[in-house]
């Protein structure tokens, strides 16, 4: 175990988790939301520390993220456990169970992660699959050597995160990709036990930071599918700022949501609708293949990004701007 970040010492041996935004009061010998933090006699610990269930490489369009280095490898790393409980949770052997009776993963150190990630011709390390909020001490040390070593670091993450967090993670943190999994309050209630603000006010903070942003949401028929909570889910991202890439997902049947069908491709195509109407200049469809993959110049609309499946195929870009027109095309891939 290693002693956590971000929390207070209270009366009685009690502890204040202010990592994420459940901000748990935690009795001596209990634990967190997360299941991975545990007050022990008044000091608060961890035990997902350098504890991978999760290692591989990754085309960076997986993760995803399509205006951030296109066409090359994130190192991708993810310890058990989330401060969520989705049912329909498409990684829920990893994210879904209790990690300290398990005791789940493979002891790795941050150095070991960083030089695995050079060996490999990784240009980032991807915090990812499970919430990486939740092994935040692990990921911030490796995020540090990272960015000593000219590796980049990318979020993909639930956007629960204090703002604590997002303030120590800022000088190390280059993307993330973010899930806005509902625009109602109560469905973040019901389904994932959280709330909408939180998530809401950390894209803000991370747009403030300077960190590049896409926005994830999965579409789920029955639950937030409706031409009112797509259209304010886009119309949000657009008041943010109307570069950051939207990627409309469709959903498959997983987990506790065995027994939902999958999206039908029309809706996909609506969300997409409506991204354009609320202005938004990238709107990609997620687990489609056939189509919603490429970026277009948002000023002359010719083809920049070809992509087939999560593989680059064709790309024009000079200098981040259009071959064609010369307009500017909002992300990071001179490095790419």
């Amino acid at each position: 175990m290693k002693e956590a970040l971000l929390y207070t010492t209270l009366e009685s041996l009690k502890v204040r988790c202010q990592l994420c935004s459940h901000n748990c009061l935690i009795q001596e010998g209990k634990f967190g939301f997360c299941g991975v933090r545990q007050n022990i006699k008044g000091v608060l610990y961890t035990h997902s520390y350098g504890k991978l269930v999760a290692v591989n490489i990754d085309p960076v369009e997986k993760k995803p993220l399509y205006h951030f280095l296109p066409g090359s490898l994130a190192f991708s790393i993810a310890s058990a456990g989330c401060n969520f409980r989705c049912g329909f949770c498409q990684n829920w052997q990893i994210s879904q169970f209790d990690p300290v009776s398990q005791q789940p993963g493979e002891d790795f150190s941050a150095q070991q992660v960083v030089r695995l990630a050079k060996e490999n011709n990784c240009k980032s390390i991807a915090y990812t699959y499970t919430e990486p909020t939740v092994y935040f001490e692990f990921a911030l040390e490796t995020a540090r050597l990272a960015k000593e070593a000219g590796l980049y670091n990318i979020f993909v993450s639930n956007g629960y995160m204090s703002a604590g967090a997002i303030d120590l993670l800022k000088p190390y943190l280059d993307a993330a990709n973010i899930d806005l999994k509902f625009f109602k309050d109560n469905s973040y209630q019901k389904i994932c036990s959280a709330h909408l603000k939180p998530v809401l006010d950390s894209i803000l903070r991370l747009r403030d930071a300077g960190i590049w942003i896409e926005v994830t949401t999965l579409v789920i028929p029955g639950e937030n599918d409706t031409l009112d909570e797509l259209s304010g889910i886009a119309r949000f991202i657009a008041s943010v700022n109307r570069d950051i890439p939207w990627h409309v997902s469709r959903f498959h049947a997983d987990y506790k949501f065995y027994a939902y069908r999958d999206t039908p491709e029309e809706t996909i195509r609506l969300a997409c609708d409506l991204g354009n109407a609320a202005g938004l200049h990238y709107i990609y469809a997620g687990n489609v293949n056939s189509w919603g993959l490429d970026t277009f110049c948002p000023a002359c609309k010719k083809v920049l990004i070809k992509r087939k499946g999560f593989r680059i195929s064709e790309i024009s870009l000079a200098n981040n701007r259009c071959v064609f027109c010369q307009a500017n095309l909002a992300g990071v891939f001179n490095s790419a």
